[in-house]
């Protein structure tokens, strides 16, 4: 593990400055985190540490959250710029892990041409059967209580959607942590945006990602919902230089502990 720690931002595209955090040594490593995460709040706060000691880790905060800018209307292409940006300061090119709708966003970006050298994507929430409703009701939902203010309402929504019991999202919203989640909520319509077409309970195209030549490995928590499962197993089928890796025991919010090593020796072989 690694003490060299730097807080920098790169300007996107558009003139967003984005917000980032560099750790460790080694070649590049950006983590992309899914929804309502940033560099203080999420998987990047135990794992980039834990991933130091052989890469220069890059945690960011994503577009509207944390210290990061943003700027209307919302498109999913300057979140992929906002990559780009990182990628160019990491040293033009990366390994990338991306977590739940950040391994979409991964994927996306990779698909569109930037120079990820290796992709690791746990969990991306992709819909591929009947084994749990489409999203887009929810999601739509979300987008009006966004649009009239009405943060905790999206919230509940959201956490209802992916799986939380009621009486565990009750006791969250009398938690401090309500209030750091509460303060990114106005972005949940930027993940809907990025992974809302692969949640309609339908089969990924046979296409899907078919210009993604980069090896990924597509990862999946042993406990976590079946219907996560089956997507990272659709995912891995879909890519031409995929495979896939299930972590027993493990859920969504995965152990640091556990990931770690099975990136390090992802990225180093």
């Amino acid at each position: 593990m690694s003490d060299q720690r730097a807080s920098g931002q790169v300007v996107s595209k558009d003139g967003t400055l984005i917000a980032y955090e560099r750790q460790g040594s080694g070649p590049a490593l950006i983590l992309v985190v899914g929804a309502l995460c940033s560099r203080a709040l999420g998987p990047s706060v135990k794992l980039a540490p834990l991933l130091a000691g052989k890469f220069t880790v890059f945690s960011y905060d994503r577009r509207g959250r944390g210290q990061s800018g943003d700027r209307a209307p919302y498109r999913v292409e300057r979140e992929i710029e906002d990559l780009e940006a990182l990628i160019a300061e990491a040293g033009r090119s990366a390994f990338v892990f991306g977590h739940s709708s950040g391994a979409v966003l991964s994927l996306k970006a990779a698909a569109y041409g930037l120079p990820i050298r290796k992709l690791a994507a746990y969990e991306a929430p992709l819909i591929v059967d009947r084994s749990r409703p489409a999203m887009q009701a929810d999601w739509l939902e979300i987008q009006g209580y966004i649009a009239q203010g009405r943060r905790s309402e999206a919230l509940k929504v959201f956490l209802k959607s992916v799986g939380l019991p009621a009486f565990v999202v009750a006791l969250m919203s009398l938690l401090p942590v309500w209030s750091k989640i509460k303060a990114v909520a106005h972005t949940l319509p930027y993940d809907g945006e990025i992974t809302g077409e692969f949640q309609r309970g339908e089969p990924l195209p046979g296409d899907s990602w078919s210009n993604v030549t980069i090896p990924v490995l597509a990862i999946a928590g042993g406990k976590s919902p079946t219907w996560m499962q089956n997507g990272t197993r659709a995912l891995a089928a879909v890519l031409s230089n995929a495979r896939q890796r299930t972590l027993e025991g493990q859920t969504h919010d995965a152990s640091a502990k556990v990931l770690a090593p099975l990136l390090e020796q992802f990225f180093t072989s």
